[in-house]
């Protein structure tokens, strides 16, 4: 039989997270930064960049995948495995590359790009070997890094975008309500954990019953286990006392939001409470800053030194926040819009940024633990907007 190195197999009916005028959109964005650059065609390796042109999440397990753009196409390459998945959904057309023989995804590239082109790559993404296949295939006359453009383009976020993000920050809220009603003494931080992730998966299901559920998930840890924010969950069973770190991560369409809460189990000693209630303070004072025209270093510095002033500065251990869109802990964030010291990029509105001061107390010392606060936020025209709804601070979140 003759068995071919690439095909189309394109069966059932398109589901998008978004319509088809977005995608367009961002396309057209592309474009033109493609033809300021002298870039004939871009091939796209990473999940984020896949997913913000095309809406195709892919699940790579050792394969290879590919979005190809060019002055006219949007192409997804995807493994045989998958069948027609890939096409359902994506936006624009959809190639499938078989196991038949070695390097068949870059011959499907090839297809599409032909050769001797410039060639826009992920620098950041494409590894070494990769690299050479691209250059033996495709002979690009030139290969430039888009990644850093596609990146300015990915932190400012469309109406669609951010309705879409305000609907995860209110998946994220029904989590996090239902991992507190599901505290109590004894109870593991793992059936807390999952209380919170099946509240989660349903909700999402409900407001998107065309959507894929894949990899929502909670992180729930209590003592010891607060020290650092992405500590996994474990079999501890909470006991009175307990300091609680409540961090629930629902995924919609590839486009992850968060909620993140300090708790403590049944009562909080005055060492603990001092130290929550600061970084409280620092949550509220950070979220104040968040405006246009305001660049990452300096929302860093002011609350460096608000922390600082309480001798408690030591005690933070990474950025105040990131921006949020298509992000997970797979492939990460949009690096260009974290609020730290090094990153000198200035607020807009429509950008989406988290506020999520941490700080982590010693074993040993009074009030030990990890205290994190963590809450979503649009920038606006004159300032932003909240979209995390679940309540902070002791006043809520002592639970018995």
């Amino acid at each position: 039989m003759d068995r071919p190195d690439f095909y189309r197999f394109h069966q059932g009916d398109r589901v998008l997270p978004f319509e088809a005028a977005e995608y367009e959109a961002r396309l057209a964005a592309l474009r033109a930064e493609m033809e300021d650059s002298g870039i004939n065609a871009c091939v796209f390796t990473s999940m984020h960049n896949i997913a913000y042109y095309s809406g195709f999440l892919y699940c790579a397990f050792g394969r290879p995948y590919g979005l190809v753009v060019t002055v006219t196409d949007c192409v997804t390459i995807s493994a045989g495995i998958d069948a027609a998945q890939p096409w359902r959904r994506s936006f624009g057309d959809s190639i499938t590359y078989t196991d038949w023989r070695r390097e068949n995804y870059w011959r499907a590239i090839k297809s599409v790009t032909g050769t001797g082109a410039a060639v826009g790559i992920e620098a950041d993404h494409l590894t070494l070997a990769q690299r050479d296949l691209l250059e033996d295939f495709l002979e690009p006359v030139v290969t430039l890094d888009i990644a850093p453009a596609t990146m300015a383009q990915r932190m400012r976020k469309s109406p669609a975008e951010i309705a879409l993000i305000r609907a995860g920050a209110e998946v994220a809220d029904a989590g996090g309500y239902a991992i507190r009603d599901a505290i109590s003494e004894g109870a593991r931080e793992i059936d807390v954990a999952m209380a919170g992730r099946d509240a989660m998966e349903l909700e999402i299901a409900r407001r998107f019953p065309h959507a894929e559920y894949r990899d929502t998930w909670v992180w729930f840890q209590s003592g010891i286990n607060t020290d650092g924010a992405h500590n996994p969950v474990t079999a501890r069973s909470l006991q009175r006392g307990d300091i609680l770190s409540l961090n629930t991560f629902p995924m919609i369409s590839g486009y992850y939001t968060a909620l993140e809460r300090t708790l403590f189990m049944g009562e909080v000693d005055a060492a603990s409470l001092q130290t929550w209630e600061s970084n409280v303070a620092a949550h509220e004072y950070g979220m104040s800053l968040l405006k246009p025209g305001v660049s990452c270093a300096e929302v860093t510095e002011k609350i460096n030194a608000f922390f600082a002033e309480r001798d408690l500065l030591q005690y933070r251990t990474f950025g105040y926040g990131h921006s949020f869109g298509i992000l997970s802990h797979y492939y990460g964030r949009e690096g260009g819009l974290e609020l730290r010291e090094d990153i000198d990029t200035v607020l807009e509105p429509g950008m989406v940024i988290s506020m999520e001061p941490m700080l982590t107390i010693p074993e040993g010392q009074p009030g030990a633990g990890g205290y994190r606060e963590h809450d979503i936020l649009v920038i606006t025209e004159d300032g932003n907007d909240n979209i995390t709804g679940y309540p902070y601070g002791p006043a809520f979140n002592v639970v018995d």
